[in-house]
């Protein structure tokens, strides 16, 4: 596709001159228009614009200089216009371009040189026309920047200043064209600019210096990104230099820095910012061969005022034992810092788990010191929203470089110690050990064998018998778990119990048991041998909702008449949630189901309570059974009991009875049953049927017949 032809509009009173230009032009190849006035000249434009217009200065009617001044009002300052006269005087050349004129072309005309002419005047039009596009570009782009630019020597002397309007560098404008940046900036931030200028001196640019300045609410920060500008050959080099405000960009990433290193609840550092300080600390202590120590500390009872008062109280806790924590460490001037390495340190990992890095320790048994002096202050009660919250802390410590040499082994160990001391009880301090790891390898090795015993069948019950001292008869059995594990054999309950108990497996354990023995039970009344069945209720079945909806689908699956059960319970259950018991119970009494009160004596006794509870027996304490024919309190607290449950009408069973004498005593002093290995050991349910129709001769303290004794009853001592 071709280009089309420049335009030029000829504007001459003479035709034949006209005529003559028009020849000429258009074999130069321009497409020519002609005018022969200057009213006639300025319609023709403004209908048809012209790429470049040649007007005769001496017309009639409007001259030259006339049209040329209205045709650039009009089509701006680019448009070419050239003044053919015959004068070539200076004042007249000067009227020309006072006029508007680009060029100047006296008579008469050389016209071989006319189109080439014509044509240096198009080139360095367009040249104008490209100078103009880029300088408008370049405006806009200036326009478009949010940020101070700047043009510098290399010494730093100011040579412009662009300042967009939202620009936030005060005082810095076109006052300051001429000074060096020493004069208008502090030492500091003109300093990173000169570093900046050679910087880009060397490599032609330089990104990422920065500097602060202050003001009156803080202090902006700036990020220079520094270009060298091309200039003549020979000339000093200038720089252009765009100084951006970055300061909500440093905001951002101190809060960024904030979440990432500290906990947003309590401003403590969390986690990982911990374990890298513990690490500082430890290379700064391998130097000079010092220890250092971890404390793991843990809330007693946290989760309670979670569950009571709620999170948003639980929240208020935590913030302030953290600033407990920061006054108890602060008062031992513990938190001096040499060279930036912290010797304390406080974390929170999460929940109510809070840390603390004592960076220098002349014996672990000042890290126990500080330990205890925390648990004091941690017990001091708190007040939230009108109530007084009283919470004891389990504290772990460890001890580098024996206990780990890092960070992560030596908060692992702490809080293995932790855990040791919440076993041992509220508000205890622990010291690491090899052998506390070992003791948790195995009860975690213990707890994975749990959680896989009942669907692996693992386990069992027994059953021991409640001989009834007025018949002498088996009239009751007690169920008692046993674990049969695959490779350690039978697990003690005392070793199981409890850790089922913490790992909430209790629950699902404590069902199994409840349908087991009722389907037991019903069995032996199948057979013509009705036995009552006593269970323990663990204390996460017994606060749950649905208890008796499970004990009388137990008794339901099974077909065991309710009055052949009878659910066990502790005193610290009742004292718990006293409305709540008591209706759980009442719902079971309202069956048919009969209640056991197990372990009399050594909780909350208290006939307040217990005359409000539907409690049909008591059974007294192994304990003082044991300490019945040794004199003291003993035989006294088992008469009291008797005495209390005869006006109460309730049965009373006493449990432990090992000796033929603890038997007699119990015996005079009528107690309704005993329980006891004296009477009969645990034996699988299978065997209880033989124990039905065996009788006991009290009154000569004799066990049945040899038969029964080979079921599991010992003989007489």
């Amino acid at each position: 596709m071709s280009t089309p032809r420049r335009s030029i509009l000829v504007v001459d009173d003479a035709l034949d001159a006209r005529l003559v230009m028009q020849a000429v032009l258009h074999k130069s190849g321009y497409e020519v228009r002609l005018a022969e006035d200057g009213d006639t000249a300025l319609r023709t434009f403004r209908e048809r614009p012209a790429d470049l217009v040649m007007l005769d200065v001496d017309m009639p009617g409007r001259s030259g200089y006339e049209v040329c001044a209205e045709l650039r009002a009009f089509a701006g300052p680019l448009l070419p216009i050239v003044m053919v006269t015959g004068l070539d005087d200076m004042a007249s050349v000067q009227a020309a371009y006072d006029c508007g004129a680009t060029d100047f072309i006296a008579k008469p005309i050389n016209w071989p040189l006319i189109g080439h002419r014509l044509n240096y005047l198009f080139r360095a039009h367009e040249t104008t026309l490209n100078l103009s596009a880029a300088e408008s570009h370049m405006a806009a782009i200036l326009d478009a920047l949010p940020d101070p630019l700047v043009e510098l020597d290399i010494e730093g002397r100011i040579i412009d200043v662009w300042m967009p309007g939202s620009a936030s560098l005060a005082g810095f404008d076109g006052s300051v064209v001429g000074h060096n940046l020493v004069d208008v900036l502090p030492e500091q931030a003109a300093s990173v600019c000169q570093a900046a200028l050679r910087a880009a001196r060397d490599e032609g640019t330089s990104n990422g210096h920065q500097f602060e300045l202050p003001h009156e609410a803080g202090h902006s920060c700036f990020e220079l990104s520094v270009s060298r500008k091309a200039g003549a050959r020979g000339a000093k080099s200038h720089y252009l230099v765009l100084l951006r405000d970055i300061s909500a960009r440093k905001d951002a990433e101190r809060r960024i820095a904030q979440l990432a290193y500290f906990d947003g609840l309590t401003g403590l550092s969390n986690r990982l910012s911990f374990l890298e300080r513990v690490d500082q600390r430890i290379r700064h202590n391998a130097a000079h061969d010092e220890p250092l120590a971890v404390l793991f500390i843990d809330l007693d009872g946290f989760k309670n005022v979670n569950d009571t008062l709620g999170h948003k109280a639980g929240d208020q806790v935590l913030q302030a034992a953290a600033d407990r924590l920061r006054a108890s460490l602060r008062a031992t001037d513990f938190l001096e810092r040499v060279s930036d390495v912290p010797k304390v340190d406080l974390g929170r990992l999460g929940g109510d788990e809070f840390t603390v890095l004592l960076g220098e320790i002349a014996r672990p048994q000042d890290a126990v010191s500080v330990a205890r002096r925390l648990a004091r202050a941690m017990r001091q009660p708190y007040e939230i929203e009108g109530r007084v919250v009283t919470l004891d802390s389990s504290i772990g410590v460890a001890i580098y470089p024996q206990d780990g040499e890092d960070g992560d082994t030596l908060l692992k160990h702490a809080d293995t110690a932790m855990y040791q001391a919440k076993r041992a009880g509220r508000g205890n301090v622990e010291l690491y050990s090899a052998e506390l790891t070992e003791r948790l390898n195995r009860r975690m090795a213990l707890e994975a064998s749990l959680r896989v015993a009942l669907e692996r069948d693992e386990f069992r019950l027994v059953y021991q018998p409640q001989v009834e001292r007025v018949s002498g008869r088996v009239h009751a059995v007690e169920a008692l778990l046993r674990w049969h594990h695959p490779d350690r054999g039978v697990v003690s309950p005392l070793d199981f119990i409890p850790l089922a108990e913490e790992t909430d497996l209790i629950e699902h354990i404590g069902q199994w048991v409840l349908r087991t023995a009722c389907a037991d039970a019903a069995t032996w009344l199948r057979a013509g041998k009705p036995m009552v069945v006593a269970v323990n209720l663990s204390a996460k079945q017994f606060r749950c909702a649905s208890l008796p909806e499970q004990v009388l689908a137990a008794l339901a699956e099974s077909g065991l008449p309710a009055k052949l059960l009878e659910v066990e319970i502790t005193e610290s259950l009742l004292m718990d949630n006293t409305d709540t018991a008591r209706s759980m119970l009442q719902v079971l009494c309202d069956h048919g189901v009969r209640t056991a009160l197990d372990d009399f004596g050594t909780g909350y006794s208290s006939l307040a309570y217990l005359t409000r509870m539907p409690i049909g027996k008591i059974k007294i304490d192994r304990e003082f059974v044991a300490g019945l024919l040794q004199g003291g309190d003993s035989a006294a607290i088992v008469r009291a009991v008797l005495a209390m449950a005869d006006s109460l009408g309730m049965d009373v069973t006493a449990e432990g009875v090992e000796t033929r004498e603890q038997a007699q005593a119990l015996v005079a002093m009528g107690c309704a049953s005993l329980q006891g290995y004296y009477l009969g050991r645990p034996v699988p349910a299978a065997d209880i049927p033989s124990f039905a129709g065996k009788c006991w001769r009290f009154d000569l303290l004799e066990p049945p017949a040899t038969e029964a004794v080979s079921a599991g009853l010992p003989q007489q001592a």
